[in-house]
């Protein structure tokens, strides 16, 4: 399909062009002095009364325009409670700068003062409006603002449609979203994108990707925006293929790398186990925000490369944007991966010190994860008992519970535990964490007990899984999956695999599974591990001295750290995998971690 060019809405509606009569008039001219600054304005609303030309539609359009363009929107609604009668120029002008500049509650007022008017709402009105229920998630407001429309006979309109898809795909009503895409007879890139990133943003990103593919092979021009949504579910996937190639698809063909496609960038190049890529691109930025030093920090960060991320850190407060609360979450989660202790001590002191930040939820856990992995027990418990007991959230006695189970420290891990299921009695995190805990210590009465409270309850283990990408396709692994159609082959090399890793020392863990398993069935079932999986297929259909990259939902256990050691050695590759908390690079025996994760 030939995708048309895309018009302007004034081109396509121009009932909504700003009236020519009065743009030569002084007050008039006045205004385009003043800009959309809020004082000037002020100082030209008093000339205009004292003219007499307060009566005047255009020239008080003109000025309420500008200063909802100024941020001023109480002003802007004060003087248009004096307008006597409003016309649809002047209610449409409101509308849309309202919702273009983020007024979003505004902008429904001003639709309603319309209705109130009787003053029929058109189509140009209809798509800003429907961009405000968007913005503000107002999933029943806009259904009803979608029945109005079709009752104004609106719904063919291609601006409305694209609106509506934004709007479904925003308030996570997908299925709707798609029907109406896929109803649209002539789809903009802006329709497109739409869909696209309602896809990605709801967690669906095999979708997202599979659909721009769709895009590239209707012939529509992908923009920046496609490609923002598009990195971002490569970097959910890991799927460094497709990234690589929008990298240089937007080189090639001269695209602007500005500040937010740059950061996307960084984003997906880290996410995807390359983050000296994410730093060239960052370095050859012509301007960063506060958003790009900070992706960039939290890429270090995942990596384990605490130094490189607090060196850039110290870069930022000297030449850069002053931190905010997310730079601070990603620089104590850098310094809680490498152990950092004392420099993230220094970091959390000058939250509130320099720069005048309340750490919230996620600088406390932190903080607690960073004294934890360190071993540091005492510390964490401390940490906690200063805080208020508002702050004490689940995620925090997570992060210490977490810190307990990796130092065995088990009548500490057993009091936590115990304090978590009586705060999130769903969470069926915290049942195995304490199943596991009770096991280690030999009280399998207690790991029964657990596990039949789970039953009882309905609760069941997060299922793990783990994708890589090959040939720019991702696949999928679970557990003794075998779904995939070459499982048979896929076996047969894993199981040779370990066994050559057994030859060069390797030793299961079988602690890291089901203790009630007999220890032969324990080893089957770390044997095919969703990661051992995936390292098995990608060793296969990959050349020599190609990278495995691998994304992984959960936490690797010890048993597949400590295997994927020894596959680094036996097949000469270097592995990525990143798993709900890290990266891990295991290059001829070690991993980047040094086993401090």
């Amino acid at each position: 399909m030939e995708a048309k060019q895309l018009q302007s809405e004034e081109q396509l509606y121009p009932q909504h062009r700003e009236p020519q009569s009065q743009s030569h008039s002084p007050a008039y001219q006045a205004l385009l002095r003043a800009g959309p600054r809020v004082r000037p304005l002020q100082q030209v609303h008093a000339q205009i009364i004292v003219l007499g030309k307060y009566r005047n539609l255009a020239i008080i359009t003109k000025l309420l325009t500008l200063a909802c363009a100024a941020g001023s929107i109480s002003y802007t609604r004060c003087l248009f409670l004096t307008v006597p009668n409003p016309d649809s120029f002047l209610f449409n002008s409101l509308i849309k700068g309202s919702s273009k500049f983020a007024f979003s509650n505004d902008a429904i007022f001003f639709y309603r003062r319309m209705l109130l008017a009787n003053i029929s709402p058109s189509n140009y009105t209809f798509t800003s409006v429907i961009k405000a229920c968007a913005d503000l998630s107002a999933s029943r407001l806009g259904r009803g603002i979608h029945s109005h429309v079709l009752v104004c006979g609106y719904g063919s309109d291609s601006f409305v449609q694209a609106a509506f898809v934004t709007f479904y795909a925003k308030t996570g009503d997908l299925e709707v979203a798609r029907k109406l895409f896929d109803k649209m007879p002539e789809r903009t890139v802006v329709a497109w994108n739409s869909m696209i990133s309602g896809y990605e943003q709801n967690g669906f990103s095999k979708e997202a990707i599979g659909l721009f593919d769709q895009m590239l092979e209707w012939g529509i021009k992908p923009d920046s925006t496609t490609f923002v949504s598009v990195l971002s579910a490569c970097a959910q996937l890991g799927a460094i293929g497709l990234g690589c190639w929008v990298h240089d698809y937007v080189i090639s063909n001269g695209f602007d790398v500005n500040v937010v496609l740059g950061t996307s960038f960084i984003n997906m190049f880290s996410r995807c186990g390359n983050v000296t890529k994410a730093r060239e691109i960052f370095d050859l930025m012509s301007e960063w925000n506060v958003i790009a030093w900070t992706a960039m920090i939290s890429g270090y960060g995942m990596h384990g490369y605490g130094k490189e991320a607090m060196e850039l850190f110290g870069k930022m407060r000297i030449h850069g944007p002053r931190p905010n609360n997310v730079t601070f979450v990603a620089v104590l989660s850098a310094c809680a991966h490498a152990g950092l202790i004392q420099e993230g001590r220094c970091a959390f002191g000058s939250m509130r010190k320099e720069f005048g930040l309340v750490p919230g939820v996620e600088h406390h856990v932190c903080m607690v994860d960073m004294f934890g992995r360190a071993g540091l027990l005492n510390d964490a418990h401390a940490f906690i008992k200063e805080l208020n007991p508002r702050e004490l959230t689940p995620a925090i006695w997570t992060a210490m519970l977490g810190a307990c189970k990796m130092h065995k420290n088990f009548d500490l891990g057993v009091e936590v535990a115990e304090h978590l299921l009586a705060v999130e009695p769903e969470n069926p995190g915290h049942y195995v964490l304490l199943s596991n805990i009770y096991a280690v210590t030999g009280k399998m009465d207690r790991v029964e007990l657990v596990r039949n409270l789970m039953i009882r309850r309905g609760l069941k283990k997060q299922v793990g899984y783990s994708t890589i990408e090959v040939d720019q396709k991702t696949y999928l692994f679970s557990m003794g999956d075998k779904s995939h159609p070459e499982t048979n082959e896929v076996y047969r090399y894993l199981d040779k695999l370990m066994s050559r890793c057994r030859e060069a020392g390797y030793v299961p863990a079988p602690e890291s599974v089901m203790h009630e398993l007999e220890e032969e069935e324990r080893e089957y079932a770390l044997r095919y591990h969703s990661e051992k999986l995936a390292i098995a297929f990608g060793l296969l259909k990959t050349s020599s001295g190609v990278a495995i990259r691998i994304v992984k939902n959960l936490r690797m256990c010890e048993d597949c750290h400590s295997a994927i050691k020894y596959i680094s050695i036996v097949s000469n590759r270097e592995i990525i995998i990143r798993d709900k908390l890290r990266f891990h690079h295991f290059n001829d025996g070690s991993c980047s971690c040094l086993d401090y994760w």
